[in-house]
């Protein structure tokens, strides 16, 4: 069965023709265009496809369109201003985390919202939000330094 819904996706609502069964994960690729949300496993095993919901980060291949009305959705699309790259943006290219960069998007707003419930993390906590996102092109060390770069900037910037 389909159903307009409306979602609240990067400050923006949006009306879109859902089925029942569609993941939030679909609607943002296919009917949104936003496509820095990447699909990976589509079993919530791989974190590529990490979105902010509510402030928690959420794989969205797990989420039904439908279960997400009436909730902030953030992208990571929604993190730069213009041509302003969000500081975790900046971090994760100033230290080298991106290789083939499948993975960035997710890890960057995981990353987020562990930086927006703990401002300064120890390194574990950074490998403890990050956990629920692979990569197969680094060893993590240099996406954690970007991180923890992000926080240090970010503190100094007052931004989150």
């Amino acid at each position: 069965m389909d159903h307009i819904i409306k979602l609240k996706v990067n400050g923006v609502f949006h009306e879109v023709w859902v089925k029942s069964n569609e993941t939030l994960l679909e609607v943002l690729r296919t009917k949104l265009g936003l496509t820095g949300t990447k699909r990976g496993c589509d079993v919530g095993d791989c974190g590529a496809c990490t979105v902010i919901i509510n402030g928690k980060a959420v794989p969205s291949c797990l989420v039904l369109a439908v279960d997400a009305v009436g909730k902030e959705i953030v992208t990571i699309e929604g993190l730069s201003e213009g041509d302003e790259l969000h500081p975790l943006q900046k971090a994760f290219l100033e230290h080298g985390a991106i290789q083939c960069g499948y993975c960035t998007p997710g890890m960057i707003m995981a990353a987020k919202a562990l930086l927006d419930e703990n401002p300064d993390p120890t390194e574990d906590e950074v490998k403890m939000a990050i956990s629920g996102n692979l990569c197969r092109c680094t060893g993590y060390i240099k996406i954690i330094e970007a991180i923890r770069a992000a926080a240090k900037s970010m503190a100094k910037g007052g931004k989150k």
